[in-house]
């Protein structure tokens, strides 16, 4: 949910996704896409549940960001989304809440409910920080330098 217009937050998201959809594409990983839905056109958390729901592919992966979400180490992270991808399955979204977080139907039926610990992130630094872990899973996968244990 939400909107991120030009700033050091866009900057950042771009780069992790442009390093994650070069590297990715050697391990069937990606494209990464972002989708942004406008909080005024889905104002309740009923609206931005639906909203959301209709960005899920069908067989994709539902993974909602909460803060009382599971927590993942980086390596573990990566080794979810191989699995996902040798399960055959058509993507992972990744879903980032409104000013109000989610909708606790949206949560029951997610497929992973993921934290990043339990301090609430603004949606912009949410996607910053995930952006920056998928980039970090691909690196792990591909034996690339960038994660260190």
């Amino acid at each position: 949910m939400g909107r991120i217009g030009p700033g050091p937050e866009h900057a950042m998201i771009e780069t992790y996704r442009n390093r994650a959809d070069a590297a990715g594409r050697a391990i069937a990983l990606g494209p990464l896409v972002i989708d942004e839905i406008d909080e005024r056109k889905a104002k309740t958390q009923a609206a931005q549940a639906d909203a959301l729901r209709a960005r899920v592919a069908k067989g994709g992966v539902t993974v909602v960001l909460d803060e009382r979400g599971r927590p993942l180490s980086s390596p573990d992270f990566a080794n979810l989304l191989a699995d996902w991808r040798d399960q055959g399955r058509a993507e992972a979204a990744f879903l980032i809440g409104g000013a109000d977080g989610h909708a606790p139907d949206l949560r029951r039926e997610a497929d992973l409910l993921l934290g990043f610990g339990p301090m609430v992130w603004p949606h912009m630094l949410a996607r910053v920080m995930l952006t920056e872990q998928i980039w970090r899973a691909i690196s792990i996968l591909t034996n690339s330098p960038y994660h260190r244990d």
